[in-house]
């Protein structure tokens, strides 16, 4: 761990930014201890396995609880509708899926600052709110889903749906309570390794793996022109499954409050890594066992909801396999509440200065836990007041939102993460801001297109490919304008990047606030009012496909 003496002279440790003292101190993960005063050097393979299971935590934990009640839905539903015709789509986010999240793990380590806190303070009041209340209200509508999830597990399982979702928010709620990081990581931890169920659930369905192989590697567009617009839908809805707003502020928050800091930071690449393998893994399997479980049968393009994943998993390859599908899915919609729980907790902890850490007991933190329990006791509530149409299509919404939502959030990461400041050498190079750069591009592009199928439902598929073209060139017309302005005749990275394990950003109230030009006010600006147009456009979208239009 980072100490007084191992810090950048430039960053003295009584100025690096870190905001709680329950931040600083002894790395205690569920699998290992990483004492403050243990600075020596990492030899031989013994060494560096116990130092990597002391970091697993935060990029496990927020990949797999991705994997959640939602995801569950959606990724049932690609395989139901279009068996793995739209594998492809997870192939292509494993990128995007890491330079975000490494993204976010750097500035957590880096800055010992919560990402909620650090967007208000260097952006301002205004414009922050624009990415934080896009938190709170799509984090509030997620932490729906995820007891959605539980009602449809405990239903397939034959348990009474008031007792199961009070049980599980109590679970929920006593997990975090217990004023021990390292309890709570150990609990997260074993949900995790729950989650490994869908693999033993694949082999006994037996999909056909060739076929799985085929798809994840080569793109397909199901469906005729008719369904077009409803499969571009379920794209998003894969994208905002997949790679959603809340992780980013989950991971950051969460990696400083397990005290890791720059000198780790391979190790929670690594951490990193393994949760993307399960988490994409897992998806794969959902999308697999559920084409092959409906293939040929009356179900074919009718999904419903997870629970009816689990009667046609029954059906196809027996009991067991429905019942290891909805213990499957109470644990993902039960550690998908952890983290999205957690994750709004800090925000709100950040924005209002309250103290927030799992290393702290309930009294330490009267707000942060508060905040936590209530939000968990509000979403149980719902769902079990609402009705099951309306849980229904609010799980299939929150993700296609998720997917709408997620270029905006992109934009004010990349802009922290090219803020020198705030990252010093840690800051983003040429290649990691021209591919998030391109991301961002993709994300608009299919927010467009489904803005174009809502507004013509009958829209052709040369259209969509026109729109994909048209948005094309416009991103390289884009990248051309940026690169040439900020292009140097030195380097292809010109940021000093030496001494970098031991630089911490200086205290917030230290740093200039960077100025923001008005072409990028046009521009962010622009992008706000059209991402509130797309929110718009796919409520009606969902509410025709409700109404069977």
């Amino acid at each position: 761990m980072t100490t007084n003496a191992t810090l950048d002279s430039k960053v003295p440790a009584a100025r690096a930014a870190v905001l709680d003292d329950a931040h600083l101190g002894d790395i205690k993960g569920a699998l290992g201890t990483i004492r403050l005063d243990d600075t020596a050097e990492r030899k031989g393979l013994s060494a560096k396995l116990k130092t990597l299971l002391a970091i697993v935590g935060p990029g496990l934990i927020v990949m797999v609880g991705d994997n959640d009640a939602g995801a569950f839905s959606t990724y049932g539903q690609a395989g139901q509708n279009y068996g793995t015709h739209l594998l492809w789509t997870l192939l292509l986010l494993v990128p995007v899926l890491y330079v975000n999240q490494e993204m976010v793990l750097r500035l957590g380590a880096v800055t010992g600052v919560g990402h909620a806190r650090l967007i208000l303070e260097r952006f301002g009041k205004f414009w922050g709110a624009f990415s934080v209340i896009d938190l709170f209200l799509l984090n509030g509508l997620t932490l729906v889903t995820e007891f959605i999830g539980v009602t449809l597990a405990a239903g397939y399982l034959g348990l009474p749906k008031v007792a199961s979702v009070v049980l599980a928010a109590a679970i929920i709620i006593a997990s975090a309570f217990t004023g021990s990081f390292r309890r709570f990581e150990r609990i997260a931890v074993a949900l995790c390794a729950g989650s490994l169920l869908l693999v033993p659930i694949y082999f006994m369905v037996h999909p056909r793996t060739s076929q799985l192989a085929h798809d994840f590697v080569v793109p397909n567009m199901p469906g005729g022109t008719g369904q077009l617009a409803t499969v571009m839908l379920l794209i998003i809805s894969i994208v905002g499954t997949t790679v959603a707003p809340w992780q980013l502020f989950f991971q950051q928050s969460y990696v400083i409050d397990k005290r890791i800091t720059p000198r780790f930071m391979k190790y929670e690449k690594a951490d990193l890594w393994i949760g993307i393998v399960i988490v994409v893994v897992g998806a794969a399997a959902m999308m697999g066992f559920t084409a092959a479980a409906f293939a040929g049968t009356d179900g074919v393009g009718q999904f419903s909801d997870a629970g009816a994943v689990a009667r046609g998993l029954a059906d196809h390859s027996g009991k067991l396999v429905g019942v290891l599908f909805a213990i499957a899915l109470l644990d993902a919609s039960i550690i998908g509440a952890f983290a999205v729980s957690l994750s709004t907790a800090y925000a709100i902890g950040d924005v209002f200065g309250m103290k927030h850490s799992l290393h702290r007991g309930v009294a330490g933190a009267k707000g942060f836990y508060a905040v936590y329990a209530a939000l968990v006791c509000v979403a149980a509530a719902i769902v079990l007041v609402a009705s099951d149409h309306t849980l229904g299509l609010l799980t299939q919404g929150v993700q296609v939102l998720a997917g709408v939502l997620l270029p905006s959030a992109s934009v004010f990461l990349l802009l922290l993460c090219n803020d020198k400041q705030v990252l010093g050498p840690w800051s983003n190079g040429p290649k990691v801001n021209a591919f998030t750069s391109a991301v961002v591009g993709v994300l608009v592009t299919l927010s467009v297109i489904l803005t174009a199928s809502v507004l013509f439902p009958n829209i052709s598929s040369g259209a969509i490919l026109g729109i994909m073209a048209g948005c094309g060139v416009l991103g390289v017309l884009a990248a051309g304008f940026a690169f040439t302005r900020k292009r140097t005749a030195t380097a292809e990275d010109p940021i000093d990047r030496t001494g970098r394990d031991n630089w911490r950003m200086p205290p917030l109230a230290t740093l200039t606030r960077p100025v923001m030009s008005t072409g990028r006010k046009i521009g962010m600006g622009a992008l706000r009012t059209y991402l509130l147009i797309a929110m718009v456009l796919v409520v009606i979208k969902l509410v025709q496909t409700a109404l069977g239009h």
